[in-house]
């Protein structure tokens, strides 16, 4: 699990930069060598190149490189990085015209490797231009970090973060630690992470968390374009992420599209392409897990999958025992994705971390992806500071070393899945309590009943009725007692049933709701612990 407390607390602390100064008139085009910051000599930059590169790398055995200052580095824990400032006069493209500043991250306990960085140029041929941005601890502000920053004149930076505007502290797009970045999508805030590449995850085995240890930096208005280079034990890959906020067509949304030609070392056991990550300790579903005063504590809750055949399939995520993974068997996927759909904040009530506005992220394949499966790893917390969720694409076919893959997709940052159709409801709401009637006495001890709340598609339509069929399929047992009513004052409909528990294994169950033939909802999935 990542320590996710440090990783938002480095956000929050980059974020809060003073107010920046006005600018004098801008230049048209992003100049070589903006003021303060030092640039290494110009080369000559390509995709194809990075590829290569990548390519040379894999047919090399890995080599890990030493952390520099390790010991000063190894002091900046989750209080101090809060306390050393990048210095915003030295964002990279300031008072640039249609470019979004860009500033760096400082080394820290939980990013400790240095990433290389390049500013590129288009030159008069035509191509890029690519020039190292030079590290120096005179772009930090140590002042109330208590550190000397003498010794830390060759450390090099951990990551980077692109700004809303020239005039804005506030960034969207950021890229720090291992291979993972994040963006704050249609509300401004930062939730869950995308990786690289996933490897291993949730094996008896350590996983294995390749880095991006090169970055090539593009800006053009609103769109900023991202080259890297990854690597690790058993991996290397080049990767073009062309990324664009505030998209119109998305409704405010970050949208990203992301190429990637990996090349693998080694024989891998789990490969997970396109991997999210994320945070669930407990949600209305899980109530008896609710060890904190505030009612939910989630950045999602729940998996979205839209499968080859076009089924919509939504899985609430659970806080389980212990670590499980369950796969979702597909071919050719149309898309999936960690989903925040409880966007109430009186279901939080958390005005600081606001987990009311934390990003959904959907992955959109683009091309055929084959055979395969989603993969939810969800991993047991007792707290928020800790990314306990992944999901990621797994390829069936198996991965040798000296093969090579390639993928394209697009990520959307924003509130809901992209593209859903109009006419099917989704499952907003899992409540789990004891089964029976109300004044049933004795209370049956083995049974539990399950109210699922969908709403929008079809049946926004629909007047109160009971003909609605509830369609439940349980893996131990049966369902019992089941009706769908329409949830008095709102335009919400309720399923609701029992189900006998015998034994202490997990029960899976399946429920849609159909009108006739007509099927009226996505497919909701869930995985009960007895």
């Amino acid at each position: 699990m990542i320590d996710r407390r440090f990783l938002l607390a480095a956000f929050a602390a980059a974020g809060a930069l003073p107010t920046l100064p006005a600018f004098g008139a801008p230049k048209a085009a992003p100049k070589a060598a903006p003021t303060g910051l030092r640039f290494g000599s110009p080369h000559a930059f390509s995709f194809e190149e990075l590829k290569a590169q990548a390519k040379k790398l894999a047919g090399r055995p890995y080599q890990p490189s030493e952390p520099p200052a390790k010991a000063i580095i190894e002091g900046v824990d989750f209080d101090k990085v809060q306390k050393i400032r990048f210095r915003p006069e030295d964002a990279l493209w300031r008072g640039v015209a249609g470019t979004d500043p860009i500033a760096f991250f400082h080394l820290n306990k939980y990013s400790a490797d240095p990433v290389t960085i390049y500013a590129l140029q288009a030159d008069v041929s035509g191509g890029q231009n690519a020039r190292e941005v030079l590290y120096s601890p005179d772009y930090f502000d140590y002042s109330t970090s208590g550190l000397d920053p003498k010794p830390l004149e060759k450390l090099g930076f951990a990551g980077f973060r692109v700004l809303e505007s020239q005039t804005s502290p506030i960034d969207w797009l950021a890229f720090q630690g291992a291979s993972y970045f994040r963006s704050s999508g249609q509300d401004g805030q930062y939730g869950a992470s995308a990786r690289g590449i996933a490897i291993n995850t949730a094996l008896s085995t350590a996983e294995e968390f390749p880095r991006f240890t090169k970055f090539w930096l593009g800006q053009s208005g609103s769109a900023a374009t991202v080259y890297a280079l990854l690597e690790g034990p058993s991996v290397t890959g080049a990767y073009k992420f062309d990324c664009v906020k505030n998209a119109a067509a998305q409704g405010g949304a970050v949208v990203m599209n992301v190429h990637c030609n990996i090349f693998f070392r080694a024989n891998i056991t789990r490969l997970g392409v396109a991997p999210l990550t994320s945070m669930y300790w407990y949600g209305e579903n899980e109530r008896t897990k609710a060890a904190d005063w505030r009612p939910e504590i989630h950045d999602n809750d729940g998996l979205a999958i839209w499968n080859g055949k076009g089924e919509r399939i939504w899985r609430p995520l659970i806080d389980p025992p212990q670590l499980q993974t369950n796969s979702f068997a597909d071919n050719n996927p149309k898309g999936f994705g960690l989903m925040q759909r409880d966007r109430d904040f009186a279901n939080y009530q958390d005005d600081g971390a606001f987990y009311d506005r934390r990003p959904g992220i959907w992955v959109e394949p683009r091309g055929n992806w084959g055979k395969g499966s989603v993969q939810l790893v969800e991993i047991p917390t007792d707290d928020e500071i800790h990314d306990n969720i992944v999901a990621y694409w797994r390829p069936d076919e198996p991965v040798k070393s000296g093969d090579s893959l390639s993928f394209d997709y697009r990520l959307y940052w924003q509130n809901a899945e992209p593209n859903y159709p109009k006419t099917i409801a989704r499952a907003v709401a899992t409540r789990i309590g004891r089964g029976g009637m109300p004044g049933q006495n004795p209370w049956p001890v083995n049974k539990r009943k399950f109210a699922i709340d969908w709403q929008g598609g079809t049946l926004n339509e629909l007047q109160q009725r009971y003909d609605l069929t509830p369609v439940i399929n349980v893996s131990n047992g049966k369902a019992e007692g089941a009706y769908v009513i329409k949830v008095v004052g709102t335009d919400r409909w309720r399923s609701l049933f029992d189900i006998t528990v015998d034994g202490k294994g997990p029960i899976d169950l399946r429920c849609y709701l159909k009108l006739g033939d007509k099927t009226l909802t996505e497919t909701w999935i869930y995985q009960y612990f007895p």
